[in-house]
């Protein structure tokens, strides 16, 4: 473990945190990113992989991976320190430097940008008989490997974006796909719903709202599922070889609620400069907060050039906080 202070730490190694560590790489100065999950990408990675993203611009159309990867390529040219499977504990701010403690020891730096997100995402779990028994043994809450359910019989449950662009997506994977709901009222895109819709006026797949599951039976691993209708209380007991909750994630922003950081509904407010009311201490993308935000990546993106442009002002109040355009650094020379 390396233990030497570095001038911009980034708390976060999704796409806002990988932007960064490229731009504090750009400007010259040293960066460590700091992330709990065994690998970089963030949502992009650990929810959605195999997701198309259609609201990065350049990319027409990318895949989440494919997106990922291309952000960490950008991200560590400029070979900014990375540490996995690390939260940080404590903010500990000292003289002109911040002592901060993770899970593994110290990890000294002048200034810190938090870009975490919302936080750590924990699946919303179904209080059902079979939910723990059979969890990762047929029972799963994120879609990693979309060919893990080819030629099975699959029941998806859900009625939110990940539902509905997974049930599309698994209408042709899947040897047989049950998509069930608790009411016929959708969070997911009008576009989505339209498409799972259609897909089930063709009998690509059964579209059942209404239903909730309230058991979930098997052996080794998952064989059938028990499900209600909502409104009649008629069950109904299905074989199904695997079973995919997505109903959603219970955000956490764990320890740095405890910094001493302003906050609004979780979230920690910024200034114009992605400033907190920490000296030092910055914040881009969802986990920021400030009238008019929207939650994008591309905002994200111009968040974390805010943050480090004005975390390496704070580090040397003689450096520029306007970067000025990349075509003139001889860095990429």
């Amino acid at each position: 473990m390396k233990n030497e202070t570095v001038d911009i730490t980034i708390i976060g190694g999704g796409p806002t945190g990988l932007y960064g560590s490229f731009y504090a790489g750009m400007r010259g100065v040293s960066a460590r990113i700091i992330d709990v999950l065994p690998e970089l990408g963030g949502q992009l990675t650990a929810l959605y992989p195999e997701k198309d993203v259609f609201d990065v611009a350049g990319f027409p159309r990318v895949l989440a991976k494919d997106l990922a990867r291309e952000l960490v390529t950008q991200g560590l040219q400029f070979e900014a320190e990375v540490c996995l499977e690390e939260s940080v504990l404590e903010l500990n701010p000292g003289n002109g430097c911040f002592d901060l403690r993770t899970n593994k020891g110290l990890r000294p730096t002048r200034t810190v940008v938090i870009a975490g997100g919302k936080g750590a995402f924990k699946s919303r779990a179904l209080r059902v008989p079979g939910w723990d028994e059979f969890l990762n043994r047929g029972l799963v809450t994120q879609v990693k490997d979309p060919e893990a359910f080819r030629g099975k019989r699959v029941l998806l449950v859900g009625g939110g974006d990940s539902a509905f662009d997974w049930s599309w997506a698994l209408r042709d994977i899947a040897g047989e796909l049950t998509h069930i709901h608790r009411s016929d009222r959708y969070r997911a895109h009008e576009s989505t719903v339209a498409q799972v819709e259609g897909a089930h006026e063709r009998s690509e797949l059964r579209l059942r709202t209404f239903h909730t599951v309230t058991e979930i039976h098997g052996g080794e691993r998952v064989e059938a599922a028990t499900i209600r209708h909502t409104k009649t209380k008629e069950t109904e007991r299905i074989e199904v070889d695997e079973v995919i909750a997505l109903i959603g994630f219970i955000p956490n922003i764990g320890p740095i609620a405890e910094w001493g950081l302003e906050l609004r509904k979780r979230c920690i407010v910024v200034d114009s400069r992605m400033r907190t009311n920490i000296p030092g201490v910055y914040a881009a993308g969802d986990i920021a907060t400030y009238d008019g935000k929207l939650e994008l990546i591309s905002t994200g993106f111009g968040e974390a050039a805010i943050a480090v442009n004005n975390a390496v002002h704070h580090i040397d109040p003689s450096a520029r906080v306007n970067p000025g355009h990349s075509t003139d650094y001889k860095v990429f020379k």
